[in-house]
Order: structure tokens, then C-alpha cells, then sequence
């Protein structure tokens, strides 16, 4: 099949993202995935220069995809914080347990030197994330204080329960449970005195 160039860039990234979600990021090869998609070996340094820019845009389109997934997730809740909180974390949750590969790609190379632009890809989701618990601030349902350091409780819990369902410490379908106990949790330590 001919590959237009902006179709190619695309198909490698999802081809990419495949791989990624099947055998890690170690396995992954721009000559393979020229293979796999029916295009010479050359054709994917057209828009990857080698293996770590395609690693690194994959990356942006994950963060891109995680922040879209919880603004959904939070407009969809409603208007009162508690359900807001329970659904962004929800959501978190679904995208970290289901895309695990891409979440531990995302996560390790932006603090890679000269990784700025993952930096940046990033920015948007940690600011949604820091803007829900300056809501529960607000309303009263989180302590006031350094908003950070709630914030990062609440990832500390959400990357935990992530880390031990990805390890097959806890299985899978507890996940809206946990979600439940989790959130109740938090926002009862978290409440005001």
C-alpha cells in the first residue's frame, strides 16, 4: 500500500504504538515496522530520524492521548468534585493498566537530557491534574496547603495501584473497586480538619 507522507508518519506511530504494547519498547525497530507496513527500510527516517525520535514521538502522542482521556473523563462527570476526581482517576487508571508500555515510555524519557519537548508534552496533564486539586481546595473537600504536595498523593496512589495490577500483584478486574476505596481514601485524608 503507497503511503502518502503524513499516512505513513501516522501508520508507523501506530504500527509503533502495536509493538510497543506486544513486546516493549526493546524490540521495537524502525526496520521492522518498514516491514510490517509494505515500505523500504529508508522510508521511516523520513520522519524519524532514528529509533529514539520515534520512541520520543510516541511518547507525545501518549501524553496528548492521556490528557484527552481525562478532560473526557472529567466533563463527563458532572459538576461536583468528588465524581470529577473519581473519574480522572478512573481514567488514569484505565490508560495506565491498559497501555502500561507506553505510560513507562512516557514517564522515563522525559526526564532524559534534552527531552524538553516531553517536558512540555507533559505540561498539560500535570497542570489538569493540579487544577483538580486546587477545585477540591476550593470546595472544601481537600485540605488547603501546598496543593502539590496533595497532588502528589494522589499520583503516589494512582501510579501504585497501576504498578501493582501491571505487576500481576493484584489482578485486573479490582480495578473499579480500588478506584472507589482509593479515591474515599484520599479525599478523607485529605479533608480539612
Amino acid at each position: 500500500m503507497p503511503y502518502h507522507h503524513g499516512q505513513l508518519r501516522a501508520a508507523l506511530l501506530a504500527a509503533a504504538e502495536r509493538s510497543l504494547r506486544e513486546q516493549g519498547a526493546d524490540q521495537l525497530s524502525l526496520r521492522e515496522l518498514a516491514r510490517q507496513l509494505g515500505v523500504s527500510h529508508a522510508a521511516p527516517r523520513r520522519h524519524f530520524p532514528d529509533r529514539q525520535a520515534l520512541l520520543d514521538a510516541l511518547a507525545e502522542a501518549g501524553f496528548a492521548r492521556l490528557d484527552a482521556e481525562l478532560r473526557a473523563a472529567y466533563d463527563d462527570a458532572g459538576d461536583a468534585f468528588l465524581p470529577r476526581l473519581r473519574a480522572t482517576v478512573a481514567a488514569y487508571l484505565r490508560f495506565a493498566t491498559e497501555d502500561a508500555a507506553l505510560l513507562e515510555l512516557m514517564f522515563s524519557g522525559k526526564h532524559r537530557p534534552g527531552a524538553d519537548h516531553l517536558m512540555a508534552a507533559a505540561r498539560p496533564t500535570f497542570e489538569f491534574l493540579h487544577q483538580l486539586i486546587l477545585e477540591g481546595q476550593a470546595a472544601g473537600a481537600l485540605t488547603a496547603g501546598d496543593p502539590e504536595r496533595v497532588g502528589i498523593i494522589l499520583f503516589a496512589t494512582m501510579q501504585g495501584i497501576a504498578t501493582l495490577i501491571n505487576g500481576d500483584i493484584v489482578r485486573g478486574d479490582l480495578l473499579d473497586g480500588l478506584v472507589e476505596s482509593a479515591v474515599e481514601q484520599f479525599v478523607r485524608g485529605a479533608r480539612p480538619a
